[in-house]
């Protein structure tokens, strides 16, 4: 049965790709706390995103050259590459202590409450991928400087929650939109979802 934040649009709604992760109310000192008890438990997934990185490595490489030829992005690849980035992100979400509940064993949508979305091209420029990851380097600038204060701020937040038992809403905000930003940014520079430039922003 499908998540309630499955329901309603994730912010940045207007963009193709598509991030977001339900705030949790309340998060566990002990699982959180000793983060090696989360990072245990979810070998299992790791284990099997790491084989499936390669996967996507392959789609990548494929998905370049069908591009140049096509224009299009063969849809069964394009369909197996997000469904592989929504595992990782449902595996980076409960390691991350965005939430606790166990991440499913696959990546169909509405069985986790994080959201990761991305809309189907029906046509991309032909030569973009030979340049789009020059365009997006400002970007990654911009990007790596926000990352490093939510790197900092998540640092923070676990000191929180084993004190309070909650992670705070702003910080969480923070890294959840820090993500967007990353998911928006190498969908386009590397991936290969869209055409369409990210923004500059984490909403």
């Amino acid at each position: 049965m499908a998540m309630d934040t499955m329901q309603t649009p994730a912010p940045g709604s207007g963009y193709p790709i598509r991030f977001d992760v339900q705030y949790p109310e309340s998060s566990s000192r002990l699982l959180n706390g000793l983060l090696f008890i989360k990072f245990l438990l979810a070998i299992p997934h790791l284990l099997i995103i790491y084989a499936l990185s390669a996967v996507l490595q392959v789609i990548a490489f494929i998905a370049f050259f069908a591009i140049l030829i096509t224009k299009k992005y063969p849809r069964g690849l394009f369909d197996f590459a997000v469904g592989i980035l929504r595992w990782q992100a449902n595996a980076g979400a409960y390691i991350g202590m965005l939430r606790d509940e166990y991440p499913p064993f696959g990546w169909e949508p509405g069985n986790y409450p994080l959201t990761f979305e991305v809309d189907y091209p029906e046509n991309l420029g032909r030569f973009a991928p030979l340049y789009k990851w020059i365009l997006a380097i400002p970007n990654l600038i911009v990007f790596f400087v926000v990352a490093l204060v939510a790197v900092v701020m998540w640092f923070i937040a676990w000191l929180a929650i084993i004190f309070t038992g909650k992670f705070p809403r702003g910080m969480f905000d923070f890294i959840v939109g820090t993500m967007r930003w990353q998911n928006r940014l190498y969908g386009y520079a590397f991936y290969m979802f869209t055409d369409e430039y990210p923004p500059f922003s984490m909403k």
